[in-house]
């Protein structure tokens, strides 16, 4: 192996955290990746990693070249970028992360469009809504609807993703008009079980009037779930009121199965991001697909027309 591939190596065994889980991600023995460790400690004369049985820590030698040698890993990537016809050979594999719901509903389309167009390229795709460390799991792309916490990562917008408080025909017709603030108060609600702060914290939802003053209003959660497609098939069978993305209900109330509520209230609008590790060059795979989602969705992406 070149120099190049020991850089690299390391790389890998330091941002996974250990030698067996750089060699599940390199699918590698654990012994291989072992003894390439020591025969580039060999060469280099000097200790690069401090191992126990438990863990292992960069020594200060082995510091300072895990960070030169990511620096030039993402120099001749940039140069192999810039010379290479990346319009029509994209190759290699993106293995990404994104939200289940999103990704079922509207990416499946795209990624089959993008995978077309590049058909060298290997997509590796994990449909999961928990957020993953994308550097311990060897990701190189995820796409997140959230609020970014995260210093480490890198962020781009991709579409903006509006939320609906709506419910089925039969739940307003039981209950009334629910267009103001003390008839939504107290209704039973379906909420969405991974979302425990801001907006939606337990059983609260904030609308903003027109005057721009937020109304914090308390309902009464009797269900609660970790899928928002669970939540509106439940909604549509009458359960109670669900604060759900449009890109989840969007049909079922173009059919008539959901109707919106509160409209002359806007809800907290939130974005879609595509997030990479902010110590990485970002591959032209990655940026690719990155540009080519965003120009999919656009600003007014087409689940918000009903």
């Amino acid at each position: 192996m070149g120099q190049l591939e020991d850089m690299a190596l390391l790389v890998r065994i330091v941002d996974a955290g250990g030698i067996g889980k750089a060699a599940e991600q390199l699918n590698m023995a654990k012994s291989a990746v072992s003894k390439r460790l020591k025969e580039l400690e060999a060469r280099l004369g000097t200790q690069l990693l401090s191992r126990t049985t438990r863990k292992s820590a960069l020594t200060e030698a082995g510091s300072l070249y895990y960070h030169r040698a990511i620096s030039i890993i993402d120099e001749v990537s940039e140069l192999n970028a810039q010379t290479h016809d990346v319009k029509t050979s994209l190759s290699g594999t993106l293995k990404i992360t994104m939200p289940l719901s999103f990704g079922l509903l509207h990416l499946t389309p795209v990624l089959e469009e993008f995978s077309t167009l590049h058909p060298k390229l290997n997509l590796h795709i994990d449909f999961v809504d928990r957020q993953i460390d994308l550097l311990a799991e060897g990701y190189e792309l995820a796409i997140r609807i959230a609020e970014l916490k995260d210093s480490s990562l890198q962020a781009k917008r991709l579409t903006p993703i509006h939320h609906s408080l709506c419910a089925s025909p039969e739940f307003v017709q039981k209950h009334g008009s629910i267009e103001n603030l003390s008839a939504l108060a107290n209704l039973d609600y379906l909420q969405y079980g991974n979302i425990g702060q801001g907006s939606v914290a337990e059983g609260k939802v904030s609308l903003v009037d027109e005057h721009g003053k937020t109304h914090t209003i308390q309902l009464n959660t009797i269900m609660k779930a970790n899928n928002g497609d669970f939540l509106k098939a439940m909604a549509i069978k009458g359960k109670g009121v669900c604060y759900m993305p449009n890109f989840i209900c969007h049909q079922a109330i173009a059919d008539g199965q959901l109707v919106t509520l509160m409209n002359n209230y806007k809800l907290p609008k939130f974005y879609a991001y595509a997030v990479y590790p902010q110590t990485r060059f970002l591959s032209e795979r990655c940026r690719a697909l990155i540009d080519f989602i965003a120009q999919r969705f656009g600003d007014k992406p087409y689940w918000d027309n009903f």
